[in-house]
């Protein structure tokens, strides 16, 4: 697993996201967040582990962990598809310029969030809204649980094989199901 961004080209500057080593980790930080929202990409219905699309383990890790999901794109069909109903649906660039307003009060209107999740996003585009996001709203922690690593998230998985990605994404489901 390497922490070096799966991009050659993307430089971080002098900050760069903490690599998330052990599931275990992420599970801890969604934990610890007040209101956590989960931003699922184009990729969930195109990325294939162990006999399973990406958009079903983000459907068990949305049901065990209670985070909103917000789909990107053509996602909320696919969503809907599998009998599961995001908290909200709008474009990737959209949901980057909420984050950054600080007016913005999350999908139901109870606060902003102060974690965001990203999964599933092509590479270059959540990469541009990470960078904005760090550079616009410092405050607001931001995670990937992709397998490829993105130094412009605060925290990220280092890149890593489809096996290796499987692993940690039903690790992180069995924590939230009631697994210490």
């Amino acid at each position: 697993m390497s922490c070096e961004p799966w991009q050659c080209a993307e430089v971080a500057a002098t900050k760069k996201a903490n690599p998330i080593t052990k599931p275990e980790v992420a599970v801890a930080l969604i934990k610890r967040a007040a209101r956590p929202i989960l931003v699922v990409g184009s990729n969930a219905t195109e990325r294939c582990m162990e006999g399973r699309l990406l958009i079903d383990f983000l459907i068990d890790l949305a049901k065990t962990s209670k985070v909103s999901v917000v789909a990107t794109a053509h996602i909320v069909a696919e969503f809907l598809k599998r009998g599961y109903e995001p908290a909200g649906f709008m474009s990737a660039m959209d949901i980057g310029n909420r984050l950054v307003d600080p007016d913005w009060q999350g999908l139901d209107g109870k606060g902003h969030p102060d974690l965001a999740i990203f999964v599933g996003l092509p590479f270059y585009m959540e990469g541009l809204i990470l960078s904005g996001l760090k550079h616009f709203n410092p405050d607001l922690k931001t995670m990937t649980i992709d397998n490829l690593y993105h130094p412009h998230a605060s925290w990220s998985y280092p890149n890593s094989s489809l096996d290796e990605w499987a692993n940690n994404l039903k690790v992180m489901i069995s924590k939230f199901e009631g697994g210490k």
